[in-house]
């Protein structure tokens, strides 16, 4: 029993570990996201077809 509890705290800690490298992702993204829309947004009038 005692090894399934290791096991269980490993995979509980890697799981964590991967949440907040996705949650800092997911943040970066949608700044970067924010600010090439508003870069779109301010050369909208420079833009021809």
């Amino acid at each position: 029993m005692e090894k399934v509890y290791k096991s269980m705290k490993n995979i509980g800690g890697a799981n964590i570990a991967i949440g907040v490298v996705v949650l800092v992702f997911s943040i970066v993204v949608g700044i970067l996201n924010i600010v090439c829309g508003s870069k779109l947004l301010k050369d909208k009038a420079d833009i021809t077809f």
